[in-house]
């Protein structure tokens, strides 16, 4: 994405800046990721697994499903693509105007829609509470949404700014910020609690405080990319209302991904009061590898993506979807085969402490072992959304989500009927991610004229899933061992847990490495040129 790797041939994905960027967004992410974790787990101590926690999660999501709709994801796919097209062709002070124009039209409209959810939260909030939840419950849930519903608005216009920095090809700010956020939630949470009546306010509160802090990190980064805001409200201006039009469909395509994470917890709510936090906690779990690798790999490829799609480079495009997806494949299969084996051990070292205890472990743990069959195939569906957003052809994902609400709901309804439990909910998900994967491949290969190389990256990714399998039977044998040697004091279990995976990982490296494959002689490679500076 520098200069170099632009001309280094189109049809050749930008090995260097991208293995550079990836690493650089891949750790801060992870760290963003173990913070939430912590918080998550400092949350847990306090609160478990109880109807309250429950109402704080439905609460959250809520803003959450509605800032995907309104804000950030939706403006940046968006805004991207059209920003970029505007810089390729040197018309760099119309694209700074079509930024400022948009940041006064979000900012009033994201403010009206905030001051009406607020009014309106009592008849909104109740609809999403399934029958387990009593009147108090569905009160706690009002009062946190109209705390937390303001992240809308201001999650909106960081949207805009970070579109503006990644498409400069900046990605530190927009991946630090959220550790910084998680960092900021905690604090808040363990001194503010006395300030409270109820100690899910204090938490409420910090998540809008950590929110506000997350937008001012990212304003002063504008002037180090050259940006500047113009005092226009061009309302008319073309590119304006081509940035709307691709955001309808961007806006009801992420949406409905982004809901089917809420449905879980509605479905949830219909089970027990503990099932929508117990789904939420192991989610929290399998975002840590999907945020470091394949949300760290399509991030920092959809600005290339755009600009080889405004160029109508398919040869390159394909291409860099190509070693993305292998990529992501590369460093998801041990992820999965991780949370399979080890989805007890793990959510036990993680939260079982305080308030949570070894039943709510148990409805983590299963609902952690279902998501990690969905774990590559989300990596994948980030990675093919991102393209056709690149490509300006955002419908086409609006029907395929559609159809993966459909799938997800659907079969989480029939599982749950037949008794299946929140292990059935969220096994809908891992089926609906699957079949949206294939989806998007099918429909992709027709949109790039040509396709993409399947056979190649198919021969590829068997050997990894060889590799991964191996990676899960000597992290499980490993675990078993030291569990039984060093029990299940929290020494032991950070012996046993971490123990095991640097084992699985030295598995699944030498054996990816013996097999040739050539993303893990490259990642070999980075490693090694830099621990030689």
């Amino acid at each position: 994405m520098t200069n170099d790797a632009q001309t280094a041939g189109s049809a050749s994905p930008p090995r260097k800046s991208f293995a550079r960027n990836t690493a650089i967004f891949s750790v801060l992410t992870g760290l963003s990721r173990i913070a939430g974790l912590l918080r998550e787990v400092v949350a847990s101590s306090y609160f478990g697994l109880t109807p309250a926690f429950s109402a704080f999660t439905i609460a959250f999501y809520i803003p959450n499903v509605v800032r995907s709709l309104f804000a950030d994801s939706a403006l940046s796919a968006a805004f991207v693509p059209v920003f970029t097209e505007l810089l390729e062709e040197d018309r760099k002070k119309e694209a700074f105007k079509l930024a400022s124009t948009l940041f006064l039209v979000m900012l009033c409209a994201l403010g009206a829609i905030c001051a009406l959810f607020i009014l309106s939260a009592g008849f909104v909030v109740p609809l999403f509470t399934g029958s387990e939840f009593t009147h108090a419950t569905d009160q706690l849930a009002i009062g946190l949404s109209r705390v937390m519903f303001p992240i809308v608005l201001v999650l909106g216009l960081n949207g805009l700014i970070v579109g503006i920095l990644q498409a400069y090809d900046h990605f530190t700010i927009p991946a630090l910020s959220p550790l910084v956020w998680n960092v900021v939630i905690m604090v808040f949470l363990i001194f503010s609690r006395p300030l409270f009546a109820d100690d899910l306010y204090a938490y409420a509160v910090g998540i809008l405080v950590g929110t506000a802090v997350q937008f001012l990190m990212a304003l002063p980064v504008l002037k180090t990319v050259g940006f500047h805001f113009e005092l226009s409200f061009d309302w008319r201006d073309p590119r304006v209302k081509q940035v709307f039009m691709l955001m309808l469909p961007v806006t009801l395509g992420l949406g409905l991904i982004n809901f089917n994470v809420f449905a879980n917890s509605i479905l949830g709510s219909y089970v027990s009061t503990e099932a929508p936090r117990a789904i939420d906690a192991a989610f929290r779990i399998y975002m840590l590898p999907q945020g470091m690798f394949s949300v760290a790999i399509a991030t920092v490829l959809f600005p290339q993506l755009s600009r080889l799609a405004a160029r109508r480079d398919f040869p390159g495009l394909r291409s860099n979807v190509d070693y993305g997806l292998r990529l992501i494949f590369l460093l998801l299969l041990p992820a999965t085969a991780a949370t399979l084996v080890l989805s007890e051990p793990i959510t036990r070292l993680i939260f079982e402490r305080g308030a949570f205890d070894a039943s709510d472990t148990a409805l983590v743990a299963t609902a952690l072992f279902w998501f990690s069959f969905s774990l590559p195939f989300s990596g994948v569906n980030l990675l093919l959304t991102r393209t056709f957003f690149s490509l300006q052809r955002p419908w086409l994902v609006t029907y395929l989500s559609v159809g993966n609400l459909v799938v997800n709901v659907g079969v989480s309804i029939i599982f749950v009927v037949m008794g299946f439990g929140i292990g059935g909910i969220v096994a809908g998900t891992a089926i609906a991610d699957i079949a949206m994967a294939a989806a998007q491949m099918y429909v992709l290969r027709g949109e790039l004229a040509g396709g993409f190389d399947l056979r190649k990256t198919g021969e590829i990714v068997f050997g990894m899933l060889i590799a991964a399998v191996w990676f899960g039977i000597a992290t499980y044998v490993t675990w078993a061992g030291l569990d039984w040697v060093f029990g299940r004091s929290l020494l032991g279990q950070v012996i046993s847990v971490g123990g095991s995976l640097v084992v699985g990982l030295a598995a699944y490296v030498s054996i990816t490495l013996s097999m040739r494959l050539p993303e893990a002689e490259q990642l070999r490679g980075m490693v090694q040129r830099r621990l030689a500076r």
